[in-house]
């Protein structure tokens, strides 16, 4: 069976939308898009961490037209390069009405039921699968109990609106801390595993 992981940039306040740049997802007037950058620094280690094993990428269909249309054109030279020949190459499993228009190469589209095509794909055999932004997908994920990992890179920063990583969908569940660093620019990146359901006792 194949572990879910999701790595996410998010800030204290829990948004995940348009950390890379102002123009990524301006959905419902979001005009604070590349909120990362100004703390980027060695958290970033952790996110790269993921893919120098073998992976696969889920995907939501916004953040798929986000990468198809970026990480296709980087150029030889680029410090971007490795990652995009990383991305280009592998699976993009892609949550989408609109499949006939998965033009970059190696997308497939989940089909209209993808909690279900995730369930399938998990218990298949192959590499991780590792989610990118997509915060509705997560979403799912989270409330059907599919994910195994979470890596969280939390910027010291409050937005006040954006889209967030969690929702009251996400299923009430026991995750235990494996890690924690703080980093030079206040980044504290923790890396979770899923550990259960929720336990409650009275005081």
């Amino acid at each position: 069976m194949r572990k879910i992981i999701v790595p996410a940039f998010v800030t204290l306040d829990g948004v995940i939308q348009s950390p890379g740049s102002p123009d990524e997802d301006t959905a419902n007037g979001f005009a604070h898009g590349g909120w990362f950058w100004p703390y980027a620094d060695e958290s970033t280690d952790a996110m790269e961490e993921q893919f120098r094993h073998p992976f696969e990428l889920l995907l939501g269909r916004r953040t798929y037209d986000v990468f198809a249309s970026f990480w296709p054109q980087v150029e030889e030279g680029s410090p971007l390069r490795g990652t995009a020949d990383l991305f280009n190459a592998t699976t993009k499993h892609v949550a989408t009405h609109r499949p006939e228009s998965l033009g970059w190469s190696g997308s497939r589209a989940f089909g209209p039921d993808v909690v279900t095509a995730v369930r399938q794909l998990k218990q298949s055999d192959g590499p991780t699968l590792l989610t990118q932004g997509s915060s509705e997908l997560v979403q799912q994920l989270l409330a059907a109990d599919l994910v195994d990992e979470l890596i969280l890179i939390v910027v010291p920063i409050l937005l006040g609106k954006g889209k967030r990583l969690f929702d009251e969908r996400a299923l009430p569940t026991k995750f235990r801390l494996a890690s924690s660093k703080t980093s030079s620019k206040g980044n504290v990146t923790s890396h979770y595993v899923r550990e259960g359901e929720l336990r409650v006792a009275p005081m």
